[in-house]
């Protein structure tokens, strides 16, 4: 039997893991915070009552925030991280599929299970070309196909949202979702996006240093990845998602997410407006 395998992350909603570890660690304060609270109310309107899966790393902060300010409503079990990284370089070998497969069913996501839920699972992620999600699909769609569960029925439970770099709008502009032949094979609606402004896109993607390392083929099955990071970099790291968590948190930004989510066209839908009584009460 495989063991799954993750990155270790510390719980930054119940921090008992954390005792004085930042005690000499301020961390670097988060430069995009109206971006961010921006960013992470569509993704919420946008999740159509889903679970929100962030797959790989870029999408951390949103994460952090949202784990703050849902901490006290319904939805604070509906975030989950999802460590993976892949580049097609060589075909995957058969130990490596029974990896990856092992570390997503420990997050909850098998065919089983896909096949038998009740909300839909929102795969969540920044997005430059779709590889990463491209991907993603092409191995549970396969998975799928060797487990024998019904397609007809998982195609209704996926989402896909991607975070993109905002562009001008005009007839010819190119969106992620267009190229990619997979997506003509889910409802129109299950994939979407939420733009950002370039600048808070590329520091997401690009230049924010994060809690856990890139999780590569070579690491899936790596055991070392368990292991707490404790150097100078991801320690400030980890004081500014903590950071980010309080800031989720306080009132002044759960209203403000309440305010935004309240101007989405989703609003009509009576889940969201529950939420974001939810939210304004705290």
């Amino acid at each position: 039997m495989t063991v799954p395998n993750r990155p270790f992350r510390w719980d930054l909603v119940r921090r008992d893991q954390l005792g004085g570890l930042l005690r000499d660690h301020p961390g670097n304060t988060f430069p995009y915070v109206d971006e961010l609270v921006g960013c992470a109310a569509k993704v919420v309107a946008r999740s159509a009552d889903g679970d929100l899966y962030f797959v790989g790393r870029s999408a951390d902060s949103v994460h952090d925030l949202l784990s703050g300010a849902l901490a006290r409503t319904s939805h604070r079990d509906r975030l989950h991280l999802m460590p993976f990284s892949y580049r097609v370089e060589d075909p995957l070998r058969t130990a490596e599929v029974r990896q990856l497969r092992a570390n997503l069913e420990a997050l909850g996501i098998t065919p089983y299970g896909l096949a038998r839920r009740g909300r839909s699972i929102v795969f969540t992620d920044l997005v430059y070309g779709g590889a990463t999600f491209t991907y993603l699909y092409g191995l549970l769609r396969d998975w799928i196909s060797d487990e024998r569960e019904t397609w007809d029925v998982i195609r209704l439970k996926l989402r896909f949202l991607g975070i993109t770099a905002r562009e001008k709008t005009s007839p010819n502009t190119w969106r992620w979702w267009q190229n990619a032949s997979w997506t003509g094979s889910l409802p129109r609606r299950a994939v979407t996006s939420v733009s950002v402004a370039p600048r808070f896109w590329s520091y997401l993607g690009d230049e924010q240093p994060k809690l856990t390392p890139s999780f590569r083929r070579t690491l899936w099955a790596d055991e070392a990845v368990t292991v707490p990071r404790r150097d100078d970099k991801t320690l400030s790291a980890l004081a500014q998602a903590v950071a980010l968590v309080e800031l989720g948190r306080s009132h002044r930004v759960r209203d403000d997410l309440a305010h935004r989510i309240a101007a989405e066209p989703s609003f009509t839908q009576s889940w969201l407006r529950s939420l974001t009584l939810q939210l304004r009460r705290g």
